[in-house]
């Protein structure tokens, strides 16, 4: 009854000493002004894809899929009386789940189950013996937020009941406890981290925000804002509200990555990036000096291989090339085999259009030549006799000169003879007999 006594008497003092915290480094929420963790400068082109990289692994949300595994608190001793390394004596799980691990600790090493809730996470050791002296550190960890706190405690064993109490050595506390008296090493740390369980989602927020030229940090214009939770929140002008974007899974990735597109001179400025863990108590901003130039001009097209042309300045980049791979083109130089044979290709067409030239020049020729007259193998008819034209007498002022040839025809009919003599004579023959008008002189 009488260590029953003491020990309500010791959780009665630590529910009144709940002012105590940890001596490390304080592990509530930081202040609300942002740290600048970077600052750069960055350029693009007009019309291109502007990225500003803001990347935090620490903001990566996600939900416990190990009921709450993420905290733990572990007490070790080490420097006892047996010297030897650090050894672990107990250690709890933010789900409740507490272990002992020598057999020898169990019910007497003890830690309240609702240490994760009310920030308690003091141990009690029920009989104090000569072993249990030493260096005791209480430890917190929070994997989600990567944060690792400690607390150191000297406890001294003595056989003195007025030797017993506590002091401050200048760095740690030193306990001193009569030997098989109960012992409370006291460890309170009720800042929220440690004791919120559903409140991660609710407190962690990313906004952009932009200051055009000349427009100090604290008039800047907000243009987004992202939380955990998936609402989002666009403020942005309407010029550049349609231009910007944030990845949709941002905060699986922990990338909040700003993506302007396409990029106008008016975007010019000075953009930053706020991350906001309140749960954690990180907040970090990363500033980016925009710059906007001119549209870089793209080259003229390349000509083909094979056309015969070539430009007579440098060639441009090769579109081909693409960002990680190596690309090269070889282009092999045309031989001379290859000339002639579009030179080939050139005379054939000239000859050519020079024989079709030819032939209906002929053909013209043969047509205006032909007219009436009709060839022997033709026609199949013995030829006409020779007309002799001295056999008649006609007057010399009546023929022309180039009349006085023999002439050859060969005709049907009579009809045709007459008509072809009418044609080749101007003026008809008189016919006149010499051996009649002989006659009539010789009468008389």
């Amino acid at each position: 009854m009488e260590l029953r006594s003491q020990v309500l008497l010791w959780e009665l003092l630590l529910l009144q000493s709940s002012a105590v915290l940890l001596s490390s480094v304080p592990s509530g929420p930081a202040p609300a002004a942002s740290s600048v963790v970077s600052e750069s400068t960055v350029s693009w082109a007009a019309g291109a894809l502007a990225v500003l990289r803001c990347q935090s692994p620490r903001m990566v949300w996600t939900q416990d899929r190990l009921h709450d595994r993420q905290r733990v608190v572990h007490w070790d001793l080490s420097g006892g009386p047996g010297g030897g390394p650090a050894r672990r004596l107990v250690d709890m799980y933010s789900a409740g789940e507490q272990r002992v691990y020598e057999p020898r600790d169990r019910g007497r090493l003890l830690l309240p189950l609702s240490a994760f809730h009310d920030g308690n996470f003091s141990l009690l050791i029920r009989a104090v013996e000569e072993a249990d002296e030493g260096l005791y550190t209480c430890n917190l960890h929070h994997h989600y937020c990567h944060l690792y706190e400690t607390l150191a405690i000297r406890l001294q064993v003595t056989d003195n009941p007025r030797a017993a109490g506590a002091h401050w050595d200048g760095e740690k506390e030193v306990l001193v406890v009569e030997r098989g008296a109960p012992a409370l090493l006291t460890c309170v740390n009720r800042a929220h981290v440690w004791t919120d369980r559903h409140l991660e989602e609710a407190q962690q927020v990313v906004h952009w925000d932009r200051q055009p030229p000349g427009v100090p940090h604290d008039r800047a214009d907000r243009l987004l804002d992202l939380y955990a939770s998936g609402e989002r929140r666009a403020y942005a002008p309407p010029f550049l509200r349609d231009r910007v974007a944030v990845g949709a899974d941002a905060f699986a990735r922990g990338d909040f990555s700003l993506r302007i597109e396409p990029l106008e001179p008016a975007d010019e400025g000075t953009y930053s990036c706020h991350l906001h863990h309140h749960y954690c108590g990180l907040h970090e901003r990363r500033i980016f000096h925009l710059t906007v130039t001119e549209p870089v001009a793209e080259p003229p097209p390349r000509d083909s291989p094979g056309n015969g042309s070539s430009h007579s300045g440098a060639p441009g980049p090769d579109p081909t090339l693409v960002r990680g791979r190596s690309v090269i083109n070889v282009i092999v130089p045309e031989g001379r085999a290859h000339f002639f044979q579009q030179l080939g290709y050139v005379l054939a067409t000239l000859l050519l259009f020079i024989l079709l030239f030819i032939a209906v020049i002929l053909a013209t020729r043969q047509r205006r030549r032909g007219g009436y007259e009709y060839s022997d193998k033709k026609s199949g008819k013995p030829k006409g006799k020779d007309v002799n034209m001295a056999e008649f007498a006609v007057a010399t002022g009546d023929q022309a000169l180039y009349r006085s040839e023999d002439i050859q025809l060969d005709y049907k009919n009579n009809i045709l003879k007459e008509r072809a003599e009418l044609a080749h004579s101007p003026l008809p023959a008189k016919y006149i007999d010499l051996d009649k008008e002989f006659r009539k002189e010789y009468c008389k």
